[in-house]
């Protein structure tokens, strides 16, 4: 990637992590940024879409801060900041509102996906839709064009949300003649396989069979134990446990529990041993890490003093030359 590349990343605070959510965005978002700018925020303002608990709200800020820097997200290094310290963004988000065409929001996947549930339970199509969740791609066209990002780092699902966001900076730029925004580009992040949880099924909150990202030993050990096993299964490779101990272990650690597993040598209830073992190995450091920051917010506030007192001037460069053009101001 170019040495003049701004990676933005966004992380949404709406429930506490699981190893899943770290292999497939913590860990190839850090990776994206080793060579450029990074941007890194925390997206509270998209969060109130989905919850309205103040407390509930303040503690997942907290929480994913902290996890991000337990994961190595280094403030001396990278930009972290609070999105609703950015006030200009949500100015932003409103100017470029009037650029952006219903019809384009009309086909978010968020908003299509709710239209489908709604459909399926013969509900009113809009039942449970409010105006955050329907524009939620012009807030995020506001972050990335804000800080005039040109590299964003999504997943597959998220390919559509840069692609608003290019239309949207076009539109704009188009209308008022000028390249007053940079076109952002997404680059997708590395196809990690479908974790699955405790039960077989993909890891996810909304299914409860989740192993927690940042728990204690104890905690890890009785979920653990917890994965159902067939003990007749034919393929070893195909089992939860072993699916699990691949997305944590190294390669050579997989290949030689996989070949024991095989030949009988080693039985379930010890190969769920061995996945403990892997989990508190590459997670135990960074899980004590978590609480330790989670025990320090006054620091986690210094960090995001300092994101903000870097990013907003930006953003105000930024919504200074679209107001211009706009002529809201003159």
């Amino acid at each position: 990637m170019s040495k003049e590349g701004v990676v933005l990343t966004g992380i949404k605070p709406t429930g506490d992590l699981h190893i899943g959510n770290y292999l497939g965005a913590i860990k190839p978002s850090l990776e994206a940024a080793k060579n450029e700018k990074g941007y890194f925020f925390v997206a509270d303002l998209h969060a109130l879409n989905q919850e309205n608990d103040p407390r509930k709200l303040s503690h997942y800020v907290q929480s994913v801060a902290a996890a991000w820097l337990a994961s190595g997200l280094n403030p001396n290094k990278h930009v972290f900041y609070r999105q609703s310290d950015i006030q200009e963004i949500g100015e932003l988000s409103v100017i470029l509102s009037a650029v952006t065409p219903k019809g384009l929001m009309n086909k978010a996947h968020a908003y299509k996906a709710f239209k489908d549930r709604n459909a399926l339970a013969e509900k009113d199509p809009d039942s449970g839709v409010n105006m955050g969740l329907y524009t939620y791609p012009i807030l995020m066209a506001a972050d990335i064009l804000a800080v005039q990002a040109t590299i964003v780092p999504v997943g597959r699902d998220q390919v559509q949300h840069v692609e608003i966001a290019r239309d949207i900076a076009s539109n704009f730029n188009r209308i008022y003649k000028g390249q007053y925004f940079k076109l952002p580009n997404y680059v997708l992040e590395p196809e990690v396989s479908a974790i699955p949880g405790v039960d077989g099924r993909k890891m996810s909150k909304s299914y409860n069979n989740a192993i927690p990202l940042f728990t204690t030993p104890d905690n890890w050990r009785k979920i653990i134990r917890k994965i159902v096993t067939d003990t007749q299964v034919a393929h070893p490779e195909d089992s939860t446990v072993f699916k699990i101990f691949q997305s944590v272990a190294s390669h050579e650690e997989s290949a030689k529990l996989l070949s024991e597993l095989r030949s009988g040598q080693v039985r379930w209830g010890e190969a769920k041993d061995k996945l403990y073992e892997a989990i508190e190995k590459r997670f135990g450091k960074m899980s004590q890490n978590y609480f330790e920051w989670m025990d320090s917010p006054r620091k986690i506030i210094e960090i995001f003093e300092k994101g903000k007192a870097e990013v907003k001037p930006i953003a105000q460069k930024t919504l200074s030359s679209v107001k211009k053009a706009s002529g809201v101001t003159f």
